[in-house]
């Protein structure tokens, strides 16, 4: 099965505009793990990303009729590069259509490249549909970003050189995964050469539609996937891909936020360069994957597939990957509100470096300290100070892993509400686009009061919000409804400890 793209790889036509990208040795990240890193350099890309290779190996090979007529994609970013520079190169007319809440950066990158823009809806999956029916009415040809034989042969390329690059000992190569067309190209290509070589796919845990597809051996639809890593945000695994994926993929890894984060600062460290967040999944995959399995000396390469990031995400990345690199411990400590008992506590924490202390008065028994501590990175380390300060008798709840303390509870100013409540709290992913909170709160029509409101602006295209809404629990489907209408992402945090501890109303 894999002969045809075999041919199709060592025809394509990507280096009228792709170069071939090194693939550059990671000292410090091969030290660290003792095992030989290897980075593929696709973020060095004249479009920062892989994608133009697939892009324009599937326009170069449009016959003349179809390439008067034009092509039109759907993309947030990188395929709409690739698109716009090879219809730039071919003198083909090219139109994009692109969320509204794609970052002006994005959609001046595209413009710049000739290409005509159509902006449409919130999300990719909105944004598709609409490059569909435009594609129709307009007889325009579709560039897909992913799911086509052409494209994915153009991806391929990227296996085809790393073979030549590494003649040696090569035991896996780790694949970023989105829509599946850079590893069903990568796998088909590697599989035939040289099988005895690893095919690993990594997946943001709140993104991953291969991950799941595999394990039911049929495609499977996300209802709501995570936005942080924007460039493997896909619902549904391409069906081409999953075709090959099922044949040549021997593996599927997740990883979440705060390790993708650690694996930005990891490519940083090694490469003095900045890749976007689905640029940074191959190495956090590779990470995860060299402690589950304990390996040593083994000959590896994670694809770093693309650097087109928003200047203003670096704060939130740099926040999280230090958690992400197991560096930091969040801790929320009851203290008695007695003299002395503040300072014994600081006494306690001895020699460790303070990533974060904030204090709230809570009563006139009971103090809550939210406090960062540095870690040397071990899980073993988490657990000693926990249980050491349990010892000495200051109740520890660990918010390490808590994403409300992470994401809201440790910027949030007031502390608790001087009465109860009756509210109800949600964390919610926020569109960032002009209007959107004025839609938002038109929609809920002055219905329910809002009791607390947290917004941070991540650089993305999508912020994150937590809110509290008085609300009876009679009321709580209908509310739930109005969001479903809203098309957001929300989950109920009511008995969330950071919120209970730090942020609930009191009695």
């Amino acid at each position: 099965m894999p002969l045809k793209y075999i041919e199709k790889i060592l025809r394509a036509k990507v280096y009228d505009v792709a170069i071939e990208t090194p693939l550059d040795f990671a000292p410090l990240l091969s030290e660290r793990f003792a095992n030989t890193v290897y980075l593929k350099r696709e973020d060095l890309q004249s479009v920062f990303s892989f994608k133009l290779r697939g892009a324009y190996n599937k326009m170069s090979l449009l016959d003349e009729a179809s390439k008067l007529k034009g092509v039109i994609a759907a993309s947030a970013g990188n395929h709409a590069q690739g698109v716009a520079l090879s219809a730039k190169k071919l003198g083909i007319k090219a139109l994009i259509v692109m969320p509204k809440t794609t970052p002006e950066i994005k959609v001046e990158s595209v413009k710049a490249r000739g290409a005509k823009i159509v902006l449409f809806g919130d999300s990719y999956d909105e944004a598709y549909g609409h490059a569909q029916e435009l594609a129709a009415e307009k007889a325009m040809v579709f560039i897909h970003p992913y799911d086509d034989p052409d494209v994915i042969a153009g991806q391929g390329t990227v296996a085809m050189e790393i073979l030549r690059q590494q003649t040696g000992r090569l035991d896996a190569i780790f694949v970023p995964v989105g829509g599946g067309g850079l590893i069903a190209g990568i796998a088909a290509y590697v599989k035939f050469v040289r099988p005895e070589i690893k095919i690993i796919g990594v997946e943001p845990d709140d993104a991953d539609c291969l991950n799941r597809a595999l394990k039911a051996s049929r495609r499977i639809i996300i209802k709501q996937v995570g936005l942080f890593a924007d460039g493997v945000a896909v619902k549904q695994i391409g069906v081409e891909p999953f075709r090959l994926a099922q044949h040549y993929v021997d593996e599927v890894i997740t990883v979440n936020t705060d390790e993708i984060c650690a694996a930005i600062k990891d490519i940083f460290d090694d490469t003095r360069s900045i890749a976007e967040p689905a640029g940074a999944l191959a190495i956090a995959g590779l990470k995860k994957y060299i402690e589950r399995e304990q390996i040593t000396g083994h000959s590896l390469i994670a694809i770093d597939s693309g650097a087109n990031i928003n200047f203003d995400r670096l704060r939130y990345v740099a926040e999280r990957a230090q958690v992400g690199e197991h560096r930091e411990i969040l801790l929320a400590v009851t203290i008695p509100e007695t003299p002395g008992s503040f300072l014994k506590f600081c006494k306690l924490l001895g020699g460790r470096s303070i990533t974060e202390f904030n204090y709230r008065y809570f009563d006139n028994s009971l103090a809550r300290v939210f406090v960062g501590l540095s870690s040397s990175g071990l899980e073993s380390d988490r657990a000693s100070i926990i249980h050491y300060l349990q010892e000495q008798g200051f109740p520890v709840t660990d918010m390490t892993a808590n994403e409300l303390a992470k994401e809201h509870v440790r910027y949030m100013v007031g502390g608790h509400a001087p009465c109860e409540l009756n509210e109800i709290i949600y964390s919610l992913e926020f569109p960032e686009r002009p209007g959107a909170l004025l839609r938002f709160l038109t929609a809920l029509d002055g219905y329910w009061n809002i009791s607390l409101f947290h917004y941070r602006n991540h650089g993305a295209a999508f912020g994150k919000v937590l809110m509290g809404v008085q609300m009876p629990n009679s009321e709580r489907k209908a509310f739930q409804q109005c969001l479903d209408s809203l098309g957001f992402s929300y989950c109920e945090e009511t008995e969330n400890p950071a919120y209970r501890l730090f942020s609930g109303g009191m009695n």
